[in-house]
């Protein structure tokens, strides 16, 4: 039986708090680099297609082991997944400092970075299965909304803006050095916070055996579950304009009279409004229902985003202000696809670790999809013909939730009580 917590300040489970802070002080020290590693690696006597390796094959690790560890941290327990994850990191970064960076060893630089990869998807999602576990079924989406919050605020906010602050000062290696403390610290919050928190499965009480017959589940569950297969799509077109964008949208913003300052600035803008957003509609998905707000808010309201995103900066040319407007309202509709988090388990409730490692391989192929479409398509149909691409991606994903059977969702706790008392009540 799932274990639930007892106390909630706007959907953020009191009993897991410490669990958020440091997933917000690990994913702000692994997102240290990400600004400036390649042109560090380069600067050591590399190229930039040595660099853009090295990157290559850490992002494959890291796609692979975030498809597993949903299934890992349910054989094992998300606790122990989180200080495997963290134990990896540790190890394997400093590894890269002084045998990789350090002596300019390529080969050492790209082996201790891949499997330095494999350690933050076990730290992350980890944790976010633990949350699945231990949250009550109906609170999920806000919990994982606070998830994914501390998540961008980590990795996109701090992670981006402290090197910017610190490297001029004591450089970019020492800036590395740093990564050290965050993570460490991380850990050290995380596990002193959580260490009450106990492992709730359906496999709990099994053998190892049947434990380990779970792993393959992260496959053969998306071709046995066709409520799943259609969430994956889902969930793939989810990200397609915050990959695709992020490729194609440079060039038309430049072209139109911005500055690459003035566009990057209207871009850190929809991920800092996410933020914000990302709990906001996990909150609201309570009420509202999970794929109800999916399919208005995420799908529908993600495809006229994009064409907004496209035509008001077109017509009114390098106005600041407008596109600022544009990239919020994209992070408004684009957090709207939170509840994702929550669908997942609750489509395969039995395999709840399987679900969420699919759903993690949906965001790396969308990562992927996204830039293919632009790559594909660009010499053809310009940009206006990817941005109407992805919308008409979002408009088919509305349809598709359509195909998604899901039970009534459960009631909230004040419903419940109302029916408990003789009043009426609805499910979601």
């Amino acid at each position: 039986m799932q274990h639930t917590t007892s106390r909630y300040w706007f959907g953020l489970p009191l009993s897991l708090a410490g669990g958020y802070v440091g997933l917000f002080m690990f994913m702000a020290g692994d997102g240290f680099e990400l600004a400036f590693l390649s042109k560090y690696i380069v600067s050591i006597g590399f190229t930039q297609a040595d660099a853009s390796f090295v990157i290559t094959i850490y992002g494959l690790a890291a796609a692979l082991s975030a498809w597993a560890s949903g299934v890992i941290a349910e054989a094992i327990s998300p606790l122990k997944t989180m200080k495997i994850g963290l134990a990896l990191w540790l190890i394997f970064h400093v590894l890269f400092l002084w045998l990789g960076l350090k002596q300019a060893n390529f080969g050492l630089m790209v082996l201790c970075y891949a499997l330095r990869g494999i350690a933050y998807p076990l730290f992350c999602y980890g944790f976010l299965l633990m949350i699945v576990q231990n949250v009550k079924q109906e609170n999920v989406s806000a919990a994982s909304g606070w998830f994914w919050a501390a998540y961008s605020l980590g990795i996109g906010v701090i992670g981006s803006g402290l090197p910017g602050l610190l490297i001029p000062v004591i450089g970019e290696f020492n800036m590395l050095c740093i990564s050290l403390l965050f993570v460490a610290a991380s850990g050290a919050i995380a596990f002193s916070a959580l260490r009450g928190i106990t492992h709730h499965s359906a496999l709990q009480d099994a053998s190892l055996s049947t434990r380990l017959k779970e792993l393959p589940k992260a496959a053969t569950l998306l071709i046995h579950n066709r409520a799943i297969a259609w969430a994956f799509v889902i969930r793939v077109i989810n990200q397609l304009a915050v990959f695709g964008f992020s490729v194609i949208m440079p060039f038309q913003f430049m072209k139109i009279g911005f500055t690459l300052a003035a566009w990057l600035q209207v871009w850190a803008i929809f991920f800092a409004s996410t933020i914000v957003f990302n709990i906001f509609w996990g909150i609201v998905a309570e009420k509202l229902g999970l794929l109800r707000v999916v399919r208005w808010f995420g799908c529908v309201g993600c495809g006229v985003a994009c064409l907004l995103f496209y035509y008001v900066p077109l017509y009114l040319g390098p106005e600041y202000w407008a596109a600022a407007m544009c990239s919020i309202v994209l992070g408004f509709f684009m957090s709207a696809f939170v509840p994702m988090t929550a669908l997942f388990p609750r489509l395969a409730p039995e395999h709840q670790g399987a679900a969420i490692s699919i759903y993690n391989l949906a965001a790396g192929m969308s990562n992927f999809v996204a830039p293919a479409i632009a790559t594909l398509a660009l010499p053809l149909l310009e940009v206006k013909g990817v941005v109407f691409i992805y919308s008409g991606c979002y408009f088919a994903g509305a349809l598709i939730t359509l195909l998604i059977g899901l039970k009534p969702q459960p009631r909230s706790q004040a419903q419940a009580f109302s029916a408990a008392s003789g009043g009426s009540s609805g499910s979601h």
